[in-house]
């Protein structure tokens, strides 16, 4: 189990370094602007894509107008919708084309990435900078990063963004509950009973 209490000091650690790096002036953005959504759209690949839906599934419960990008269900996006994209490189193609798109249409784009200079992140009208793994391995060689000391983070590829992510949008929920004078139980009134 040397490896598993390992990665989880270290993901606790990340998740407490990077959300306390949230800037409260994005952040505050990001809420009106889903408060004044017509239409949400949430797009995201992999991983964050997860997180999207997981996202969308909570806006749902709070009442919102929401879809997930790719479903057979979602509608097309229009002039004042919203394209919530996902994406920790920013570089991400699906996601880049779907924020192209919603800018033509005039909807708005908002996006959590790690990179705000990156494709998407240009494209984006409001961005929330959400940091993801700072510790690389400094060479490709196993056997010369033992010998040094230096060892591959516990929590590899994009898992720091991801989880970081999902713990930020959670929190998000629980703000808009109070700003929109929501209960647990006005949230439970919504969700699924056909499982």
């Amino acid at each position: 189990m040397k490896y598993l209490d390992l990665a989880i000091e270290e993901i606790l650690q990340g998740i407490d370094s990077s959300l306390k790096l949230l800037d409260e002036k994005q952040v505050e953005e990001f809420l009106q602007v889903i408060v004044n959504s017509n239409k949400i759209l949430i797009v995201g690949q992999g991983r964050s894509g997860l997180v999207g839906r997981a996202f969308a599934m909570r806006l749902m419960h709070l009442g919102f107008s929401v879809y997930v990008v790719g479903e057979t269900i979602t509608p097309s996006i229009e002039m004042n919708d919203l394209l919530f994209a996902i994406s920790g490189s920013g570089r991400t193609s699906f996601v880049v084309n779907a924020a192209t798109t919603a800018k033509k249409t005039g909807a708005k784009v908002v996006t959590i990435t790690s990179h705000p200079n990156s494709p998407l992140g240009k494209l984006s009208d409001h961005i929330v900078v959400v940091k993801g793994r700072t510790k690389l391995a400094r060479s490709k060689d196993y056997t010369s990063n033992q010998i040094m000391g230096i060892h591959e983070p516990l929590a590899p590829l994009g898992t720091m963004f991801e989880i970081c992510s999902m713990v930020f949008l959670d929190s998000v929920v629980a703000e808009l509950m109070d700003r929109l004078s929501k209960s647990e139980d006005d949230l439970r009134k919504r969700h699924a009973v056909i499982e």
